[in-house]
C-alpha cells in the first residue's frame, strides 16, 4: 500500500529538482540579477545612514512631519510603517541580504567552479588543426625530432609554468591564483553577508548618562536584534570614577575623558581604562564610547554646615548654547532661595536672586554671601554621555573584508595557457591569456625567438635560408 505513496514522493522530489537545476539555478547565477540585488541593498544602506535608527517616536514625530512630508511622502508613518526606523533588521532588508547570498552561491557553484576545475584540468593537443582555435599561434620547423620541445620545456620552466608532457605533447600552465580569486571574492561577500546577519540579529545599541563616581549596568537600550537578550551583560557593571574635560586657552572644549572600571558581581576592578573620542573601552564583545557630557549635579554647603548634593537639570535655550540650574533654599522653611546657573565644567557657578538678578559669580573652592548666608561651592559634578554597542558579526565581517581584499589582488593574476605537439621537426605551438593580452602576446614572441632553428654546420653557407623560416605568431 506505501509502494505508489513512495513513488509519488520520489517522482515530486525528482520533478523539483529538475526544476532546480533547469529554472532556479540559472535564474539564481544571473549576473543581472546579483546587480539588481547589489543596488537595491546599497540604496537602502544609504536609507539607514541618511534616517536616524533608533530613535522615539517623539523624534520622528518632530522630524518627519505628515504636513509637509520630507520630497511629499516621507512622513513619520512611512518611515515607522516600513521600519526605516530600523533598516538593517527589518525582514525585508534580511531577505535582500540572503537572496544575493543565494545568487553569489549559485554563481560560484555553477560558475566559478566548474572554471576553476577546468583551468586545473591538462590536456593535450594532439593534432596540429586543433592549434586553428587559438587566437595566439604558430609554428616552428627546422630542428630533430623532440629537440624543439625540449627547449620549450626548459623555456617555460624559467617562465615559472607548470609542465605537463606526454611524449610529443606538451600542455603548461601559469596563474591558477586567478581562477581561484573570484572564488575567493565571492566567499568572502558571502562571510561579509553573514557577519552582517549576525550582528543585525544578535547586536544592541544603548545609550547612558552617568555622575561620575557612580556604577551603573546596561538598561538604557535604544536599539536591539531579536535574539540580542544574550549579548546584554548582566554579570558586570560599570563605575565612572571621573570624569573631566580640558579646555583650549581660548576656552573651548579639547577633549573629554572617562576614567572606567569594569566590576564583576562581587564588585571586584577586573578591567580599567581612561576613554575619550575614538578611544573605547572593549570588554568581552561590548564596546563604550566617549560620546557626550552633561552636568549632572553640584556640590556645596552653607557655612559650616555638611556637604549637599544637588541635582542640576539641562535648560532649554532655544539652540543658543547649553545651560545647566538649580534652585538652592537659604532658608531652613524653603521661603526664600537663589537659583544657580552653570555652563560648563570650568567651575564657575553664576547665582541669582529671586528677581533674576545677578548676585554672586562663585568658582569652585570659594564662596560667597548670598541672602545672609556664606554659599561655598565645593564641586560641579559633571556627567559621562557613553553609547555602547555590541556587534558580534564584526570579527565576521572583518574576516570578509580582508578575504575580498586578498581575493581582488588574486583576480588581477593573469591565468596563461600553452599547448605545444612536436610532429618531426615541426613543432606547433600556442596559447591563451585570460587578461594582459598584449603581455601575453610579447611572452610567446620571445619563447618563440629561442626555439628558432638552430643552422647545421653543412647548412651554414645557406644562413639566409633560415634567416627566412623566422617563426611568427598568427592571429585567428
Amino acid at each position: 500500500m506505501n509502494e505508489p505513496s513512495s513513488a509519488n514522493s520520489k517522482g515530486g522530489f525528482t520533478i523539483l529538482k529538475r526544476y532546480f537545476r533547469r529554472e532556479l539555478l540559472p535564474l539564481l547565477a544571473d549576473l543581472r540579477l546579483a546587480i539588481v540585488l547589489l543596488l537595491a541593498i546599497a540604496l537602502f544602506s544609504v536609507s539607514g545612514t541618511v534616517i536616524e535608527q533608533g530613535e522615539t517616536l517623539a523624534f520622528y514625530q518632530a522630524n518627519y512631519p505628515e504636513d509637509p512630508a520630507l520630497f511629499g511622502f516621507l512622513s513619520w508613518k512611512v518611515v515607522l510603517t516600513l521600519g526605516l526606523d530600523h533598516v538593517y533588521r527589518t525582514w525585508w532588508f534580511l531577505a535582500l541580504l540572503i537572496l544575493f547570498g543565494s545568487s553569489l552561491t549559485a554563481c560560484t557553484f555553477s560558475r566559478q567552479l566548474p572554471t576553476l576545475k577546468a583551468a586545473r584540468k591538462w590536456n593535450y593537443y594532439t593534432q596540429p588543426r586543433q592549434f586553428e582555435k587559438l587566437a595566439l599561434s604558430a609554428e616552428v620547423d627546422g630542428q630533430p625530432a623532440n629537440a624543439a620541445l625540449a627547449n620549450l620545456s626548459q623555456v617555460l620552466q624559467t617562465k615559472r609554468y607548470l609542465i605537463f608532457q606526454d611524449g610529443n605533447s606538451l600542455y603548461a600552465r601559469r596563474g591558477i591564483a586567478g581562477r581561484i580569486g573570484p572564488i575567493v571574492v565571492h566567499a568572502s561577500m558571502l562571510i561579509v553577508l553573514v557577519g552582517s546577519i549576525i550582528g543585525s540579529m544578535t547586536g544592541f545599541f544603548a545609550q547612558e548618562i552617568v555622575p561620575s563616581g557612580q556604577t551603573f549596568q546596561i538598561q538604557n537600550i535604544f536599539d536591539a536584534g531579536p535574539w540580542a537578550k544574550s549579548q546584554i551583560p548582566k554579570d558586570w557593571s560599570v563605575h565612572v570614577n571621573r570624569f573631566w574635560i580640558d579646555y583650549t586657552p581660548e576656552g573651548a572644549i579639547d577633549q573629554f575623558y572617562s576614567d572606567l572600571s569594569v566590576l564583576d558581581q562581587q564588585g571586584n576592578e577586573v578591567d580599567r581604562k581612561t576613554i575619550h573620542v575614538n578611544e573605547p573601552l572593549r570588554y568581552h564583545g561590548v564596546t563604550l564610547y566617549q560620546a557626550d557630557w552633561g552636568i549632572a549635579g553640584l556640590r556645596f554647603h552653607f557655612n559650616n554646615s555638611p556637604k549637599f548634593d544637588l541635582p542640576m537639570v539641562q535648560l532649554e535655550t532655544g539652540g543658543k548654547g547649553r545651560l545647566w540650574g538649580a534652585w538652592i533654599p537659604t532658608n531652613p522653611d524653603l521661603s526664600d532661595g537663589v537659583s544657580v546657573l552653570a555652563r560648563d565644567l570650568k567651575g564657575t557657578v553664576f547665582v541669582y536672586d529671586g528677581g533674576g538678578s545677578l548676585t554672586a559669580t562663585i568658582r569652585e573652592g570659594q564662596s560667597a554671601e548670598v541672602n545672609g548666608v556664606q554659599l561655598s561651592i565645593d564641586e560641579i559634578i559633571g556627567s559621562t554621555g557613553l553609547q555602547i554597542k555590541a556587534d558580534p558579526g564584526i570579527p565576521v565581517v572583518y574576516l570578509g573584508f580582508g578575504l575580498l581584499m586578498i581575493g581582488v589582488v588574486m583576480s588581477y593574476v593573469s591565468h596563461a595557457q600553452i599547448w605545444a605537439l612536436q610532429e618531426g621537426d615541426r613543432l606547433y605551438l600556442g596559447g591563451r591569456s585570460n587578461r594582459a593580452q598584449v603581455t601575453f602576446e610579447r611572452e610567446i614572441l620571445s619563447v618563440l625567438e629561442t626555439l628558432q632553428p638552430i643552422p647545421h654546420p653543412e647548412n651554414e653557407e645557406q644562413g639566409d635560408k633560415t634567416s627566412d623560416r623566422t617563426p611568427s605568431p598568427s592571429m585567428q
